[in-house]
């Protein structure tokens, strides 16, 4: 159930970041260990709900400062250690991005197949005499709606153009 404070009913995720960090954090990991642990693990915990929540900025800037500093070494006879500096992109999730371009893959779900199951309940109950390019937000909204709602703007101009 998500009440009034988002940031409150998903810092669940945070939580399961800050462990599976805490565990690795005495381990002595090579940057390209470091590298696949964040890829693989710690950027994966949050990707199902970001594929139906709107999840709070403050949250993803959290979880994207928790992995910086997991990057960037551990206190090592008080100096941290170093990425030299020739070694820039690496390939980390913008997470608050990568959550509004899942939001938008759940809206191009909709458009697509129109008879799937999420779609028909949400034409019910949302948008039953309009179209999905041209919702109100509605009575009451829950935060599924408004999340992919939010992320519908990304996919107007192309779908109204007829790129797609």
């Amino acid at each position: 159930m998500v009440g009034r404070s988002k940031y409150k009913a998903f810092r669940g995720i945070k939580e399961k970041v800050w462990q599976k960090l805490n565990g690795w954090k005495n381990q002595f990991l090579s940057f390209p260990g470091k590298e696949v642990l964040l890829k693989a693990v710690v950027q994966a915990i949050p990707t199902c709900h970001m594929s139906v929540f709107k999840l709070h900025v403050k949250l993803c800037k959290e979880l994207a400062g928790m992995m910086a500093r997991f990057w960037w070494g551990h206190m090592q006879n008080d100096k941290k250690t170093r990425l030299p500096k020739d070694r820039d992109g690496l390939g980390f999730r913008n997470l608050e991005c990568f959550n509004q371009a899942m939001l938008a893959k759940q809206c191009w779900r909709i458009l697509s197949n129109p008879s799937s199951l999420i779609a028909k309940v949400l034409k019910e109950k949302y948008f039953r005499n309009s179209d999905l390019l041209e919702p109100r937000l509605g009575y009451r909204p829950s935060l599924i709606w408004r999340s992919i709602r939010g992320a519908l703007d990304l996919l107007k101009d192309d779908v109204e153009g007829g790129k797609w």
